[in-house]
């Protein structure tokens, strides 16, 4: 086998479809509907996740639940190890966080730096009511206590494997594939 070859499609696009779905539905019984709620999706991938689910809402609720577009970089306890010039994207937040009860949103949960990260920019942002979080995919393998309140599917897997995320939006199709890393995490 070579590195990175697809070991399997974990989720394809109605797997997908399904697990936003209900992740809406359980943000919704949770929430008893969508006073003071925002998503802020984590770039990239996370933030046409949270634009999806803020249509289901929309369309289950038939209110708008505003969305914004995080940018961690600057955050990532890791950001000398990934580039010399790691790309800066905007951080798109259009409404005031003090006091809103924010559902963060991201792709894949593994070690858990990436949502530390977002807290931190989050904080930095404002004060909100509560944080939770809503992954696509849950792989496990944490190295801080941190865990999702939504999840679309638990994926047990071995930290010589990536959970890859594709969407549409960025990708031009809608799956989620389980490689072998071409490189070990230490």
């Amino acid at each position: 086998m070579s590195p990175g070859s697809i070991l399997g499609t974990i989720m394809d696009e109605a797997t997908i479809e399904r697990a936003l779905t209900r992740m809406a539905h359980e943000i919704l019984e949770k929430h008893k509907g969508v006073e003071g709620l925002a998503l802020v999706g984590i770039r990239s991938r996370g933030v046409p996740l949270a634009q999806r689910l803020a249509a289901r809402i929309r369309t289950f609720e038939g209110h708008d639940v505003p969305v914004g577009i995080l940018d961690i970089n600057l955050y990532r306890d890791d950001l000398s190890a990934i580039a010399d010039h790691p790309v800066l994207r905007k951080t798109e937040i259009p409404f005031i966080l003090d006091d809103v009860k924010v559902i963060l949103v991201d792709d894949v949960l593994f070690t858990g730096r990436t949502i530390r990260a977002a807290l931190d920019a989050l904080i930095d942002l404002g004060r909100p009511r509560l944080i939770q979080l809503c992954v696509l995919v849950d792989r496990g393998h944490r190295e801080l206590p941190i865990r999702a309140d939504y999840v679309g599917k638990n994926v047990p897997t071995s930290l010589d494997q990536k959970v890859s995320v594709l969407l549409v939006e960025t990708d031009g199709r809608d799956a989620v594939e389980l490689t072998e890393r071409k490189e070990r995490v230490c």
